[in-house]
């Protein structure tokens, strides 16, 4: 009786999910994901190639990606030299960097939503055609008017 109730509990597990990837909606969220992770690697390479040296730049050549502490009491130059010498490290500069990104990746988001919002307005506002009026409606406008034109 109850390997019963699981088997058919599982059938329709089953056939639920093979309903819902039936819908497509699996396919637009695939979409999504690879689209979105070639995103985030245009705007990561944006962060750290383009902005981050442009900060720097401007602060005074300070290198976000060699801010952090060691947790081990020792002083180490660079984030590297810390990770060679197997020291436990509070990445600071890299979470500085990663907010800026999230930053521009939300911003880009932003555009994107707002401009898509924009074009479904235009579509709204269009105005709708006028319903095509029944044959027996248009022929009678027609007699109408011959009877109007023979007077």
């Amino acid at each position: 009786m109850e390997k019963k109730k699981v088997a058919e509990k599982s059938k329709g597990f089953i056939k639920e999910f093979g309903e819902f990837i039936k819908k497509g909606n699996v396919v637009d969220m695939a979409v999504g994901v690879v689209i979105g992770s070639a995103f985030g690697a245009i705007v990561t390479s944006l962060v750290n190639d383009i902005i981050m040296p442009l900060i720097s730049l401007i602060t005074g050549g300070i290198d976000f990606s060699n801010w952090f502490v060691a947790l081990d009491g020792n002083k180490y130059a660079t984030l590297e030299e810390a990770t060679t010498a197997g020291a436990a490290t509070l990445n600071y500069g890299n979470f500085i960097s990663l907010v800026i990104n999230f930053i521009i990746v939300a911003f880009c988001i932003f555009l994107v939503v707002k401009a898509m919002n924009r074009f479904k307005r235009k579509e709204e506002e269009k105005p709708a055609e006028e319903p095509k009026k029944p044959e027996d409606v248009v022929l009678l406008e027609e007699i109408r008017d011959l009877l109007k034109k023979q007077k």
